[in-house]
């Protein structure tokens, strides 16, 4: 079987839809899967390279200007007559049986769903970010997107949406109007098997010594602030004077820096910034508790490689996140109210408190992982997904 994996992040670039790209596309390649990964170029990366038996192509690429309306993010896009056509020999090239495309709204969906229209093969694609604004007016610019350009793009590939959880799933079916024959629930994978980790590195890097800390892990944007950890600071401050709120990834959206500061608790807050996907380690076996995931937008792959890792994780996501199971609050993780920092300040206190407590939630958070969320079970989902897409268009071709 020949797949092509298409998304405009992708290591070197950070961040969870690039992790689980290349994590799927090392193990397919190990089963045998021949895989070609189409990207954006990024920070000086080759243009082409293998990466554990499979091929990268990297398209020249842009980066838009920062605004309100993109959260502050980068986003790097490809989009020109010449990089089109780069994309369509590249892929004819290679005679893709299945397409498989990560992020709904990047222009190398748009061109590969043109092709796999043009050319009959059967895509899947992994929807990682919902187009949703905290701020009103962008979200009602976002949703008009969504209904037009992305709902019209979309339906030239007709395309099998992997579900990662319940609100995706929700998303997909108002925003696209997709059957529940065209999707398919396979949750983001992680690696849990345990890593060489230097904590203490960090730590004396750092100057926090032995202080507790709580780890905050993934790029600051809109809908991942920390503004409510920030406001919970106080309490914690009062309660644990050591303690320390240590905040790894990139900053688009620096307001709970300035918050800190208002609140007079900014000597307690560390900012790490963006660290290597190698040195995430680290910052785990540093860690006492993780918290990130504070605004109900559910629980991203930061939090579950921190349940893999063995921190306990607080969040602020429903417990029915993911489809087939529940989340159980005290066992798997903690669950606390969105937009409520003197609940968030108490669990992570009743977690720094109580070692006992602690270790039976990171406990469990690890066994949910091994049980439902690893990258060798996810592959083997996704390799039974193309499967289907495959027999599906042969028999269809064949009828």
């Amino acid at each position: 079987m020949r797949v092509a994996l298409v998304n405009n992040f992708f290591p070197p670039r950070a961040g969870g839809s690039a992790h689980l790209t290349e994590g799927l596309a090392r193990g397919l390649a190990a089963r045998g899967v021949d895989v070609l990964v189409v990207t954006a170029s990024h920070d000086g990366a080759p243009e082409r390279e293998m990466r554990d038996n499979y091929e990268v192509e990297r398209i020249p690429s842009r980066s838009i200007p920062k605004s309100s309306l993109t959260m502050r993010f980068d986003v790097n896009f490809t989009l020109s007559p010449r990089n089109v056509r780069r994309v369509v020999t590249r892929l004819d090239r290679f005679r893709p049986d299945v397409i498989h495309q990560h992020g709904q709204f990047f222009d190398l969906t748009f061109v590969s769903s043109f092709y796999a229209g043009a050319r009959g093969v059967p895509t899947a694609l992994s929807v990682h970010t919902r187009l949703e604004h905290t701020n009103s007016v962008y979200n009602a610019l976002l949703a008009a997107g969504d209904a037009t350009i992305v709902r019209a793009v979309l339906a030239r590939s007709r395309p099998h949406f992997v579900v990662m959880d319940r609100q995706m799933h929700d998303y997909i079916v108002r925003r696209y109007g997709a059957p529940e024959s065209r999707l398919v629930s396979i949750p983001v994978g992680v690696d849990p098997k345990r890593q060489s980790a230097q904590g203490d590195d960090v730590r004396r890097r750092l100057g926090l010594g032995h202080r507790p800390i709580v780890l905050s892990l993934g790029h600051v944007i809109a809908v991942r602030d920390r503004l409510a950890l920030v406001e919970s600071m106080p309490q914690l401050v009062e309660k644990r004077p050591d303690v320390a709120v240590v905040v790894v990834g990139i900053v688009y959206d620096d307001r709970f820096i300035r918050r800190a500061r208002e609140l007079g608790v900014d000597g307690h807050l560390v900012v790490a910034g963006g660290v290597g996907k190698e040195e995430v380690p680290d910052y785990l076996a540093a860690a006492d508790v993780e918290a990130h995931d504070l605004q109900g937008f559910g629980l991203g792959t930061a939090s579950l490689e921190s349940m893999a890792a063995g921190v306990p994780v607080v969040a602020s996501v429903r417990d029915d996140n993911f489809v087939g199971f529940r989340l159980r609050s005290g066992q798997d993780l903690v669950l606390v109210p969105e937009r409520d920092p003197a609940a968030l300040a108490s669990a992570i206190l009743e977690l720094l408190d109580d070692p006992a407590y602690a270790q039976r939630v990171a406990r469990g958070g690890r066994e949910l992982i091994e049980r439902s969320f690893t990258l060798d079970a996810v592959t083997d989902r996704h390799l039974d997904l193309y499967s289907r897409l495959v027999g599906t268009s042969a028999a269809t071709e064949g009828g």
